[in-house]
């Protein structure tokens, strides 16, 4: 099986000491987390803030604070034993409610709960382990190859490419080659068009009353042609590379006789988590790598095309960009019973809201924490070792099934791109918008400087 592309990261064993999450009996009851000012936060409904900025004034009180957002209470939850704690140690005290994405997903493992879920992420995890993401190792160059050629032309004209586009069709044409066993097509762009529309009208937060916005026509278009996918894997023959990943999920779906409207539910799951994930890191990456360069060069010393050296640059170069704008900035999670967090009492029917976008930029945790460092996922320096301090697809079982596909796929992009081509943004660095995801508020766009022969082979 092949290493994983995660950065290593320390985890609570059995041999290690795990504080109780209850207070010893005759115990002093801990006290609640500090609160922010009901001022505060009418202010910032009266200058319709962001909800990050909030945050950000919550996170002032320190790594566990209360803010009253609506009729329960919430706590932001920055500390990492206190994210350890909820996600990864106690995940069935802290669950998943109502997600926030449901009216675009259904009931697709994101999305799931309990023992459905169970089933679901049963189905699909082996597909995406170190072992079983070689089978997509194809899909992923010939779409690298795609983006390569196009940024050759450019190169040629001179002219600016828009970088957001090029990475969201990027990562859009890798799972739907994986899916489908076929290439981008007229189709695959009507997606990605209303997936733009959908994802902005989705909420930070899931609806406290369960109202889900009117996405009008835009899942509509998106359901016909997934509906149409899945009816021609069912009436075609094995792609010549192999079961496509449609195939296989509706054989085993067939065996556990589930309906057609839960293996599209399945399939969205797989469009929308994938492409979000890769194209949002890589048009960050570039972003980043505009406003400091040398990394760019540092990385490629690391070592030959196809080395590990330097495909441990590579990876240090996504883990230090999903370190400031990681993959799932914010984690609701709903407290089932009373307990207690980073010293502080927590009671049922609290919304938790885990926080990697705040947690990675805390200068306790991480020294100059708004630097571009990716050294830090070499050297070991300036990096915290403690589980929770680093989070970018979440912790314990409900961390994103997909982040070992979403780094390969990332960094075989770069291995075509980053040895041949700059990318100079035209424009100042976009701000982030906060969303579902974390994404550059206006379209990166980007002149293309040809330093080398693209990459006609990379080592598989």
């Amino acid at each position: 099986m092949s290493p994983s592309l995660l950065p290593e990261e320390p985890t609570a064993t059995e041999a290690d000491p795990v504080p109780s999450p209850h207070a010893p009996a005759g115990s002093t009851v801990p006290a609640d987390p500090p609160e922010l000012a009901a001022d505060h936060i009418r202010q910032w409904h009266q200058s319709d803030g962001e909800l990050i900025d909030l945050l950000r004034l919550a996170r002032t009180l320190g790594p566990v604070s209360r803010l009253q957002l609506g009729p329960k209470s919430t706590v932001l939850l920055t500390d990492p034993a206190g994210i350890q704690h909820v996600l990864a140690l106690n995940p069935d005290r802290y669950q998943k409610r109502s997600h926030r994405a449901r009216a675009l997903l259904g009931d697709g493992v994101l999305t799931a709960g309990g023992e459905h879920w169970k089933r679901q992420r049963r189905l699909l995890q082996s597909y995406f382990t170190g072992q079983g993401i070689r089978r997509f190792t194809s899909a992923m160059h010939d779409a690298a190859r795609h983006v390569a050629t196009q940024w050759s032309h450019s190169a040629d004209s001179g002219q600016a490419r828009d970088i957001t586009a090029d990475m969201r069709f990027y990562a859009l044409d890798v799972i739907w080659r994986a899916l489908t066993g076929h290439g981008a097509t007229a189709d695959t762009r009507r997606i990605l068009s209303a997936l733009d529309v959908i994802l902005t009208a989705l909420p930070v937060l899931p609806p406290p009353d369960g109202h889900q916005p009117d996405l009008g026509g835009h899942l509509t278009t998106i359901h016909h042609i997934v509906d149409a996918a899945i009816a021609e894997a069912r009436g075609t023959a094995t792609p010549p590379g192999g079961p496509a990943l449609l195939h296989s999920l509706i054989r085993a779906a067939d065996e556990q006789s589930w309906p057609d409207n839960l293996i599209r539910d399945e399939v969205m799951t797989l469009l929308v988590a994938g492409q979000e994930t890769t194209a949002n890191t890589l048009v960050w990456l570039y972003v980043l790598l505009g406003q400091c360069p040398d990394e760019r060069t540092r990385a490629l010393r690391a070592g030959p095309a196809g080395s590990a050296d330097r495909n441990r640059a590579f990876q240090a170069l996504i883990s230090e960009t999903l370190r400031l704008y990681p993959v799932a900035w914010l984690l609701p999670r709903h407290a089932t019973e009373d307990d207690i967090v980073a010293g502080h009492q927590v009671r049922p029917g609290t919304t938790i809201l885990a926080c990697p976008y705040l947690t990675h930029r805390d200068p306790a945790l991480w020294p100059e924490p708004e630097r571009f460092l990716p050294r830090r996922f070499t050297t070991g320096h300036d990096r915290p070792t403690q589980p929770g301090a680093y989070y970018p697809f979440g912790l314990g079982p409900r961390a994103c099934l997909g982040a070992q596909f979403a780094l390969r796929e990332a960094i075989t992009l770069l291995e075509y791109l980053l040895p041949a081509y700059t990318a100079t943004p035209d424009a100042a660095p976009a701000d982030a918008a906060f969303g579902i995801t974390i994404s550059p508020a206006t379209a990166v766009r980007a002149t293309i400087t040809r330093l080398a022969q693209p990459l006609s082979t990379v080592d598989r």
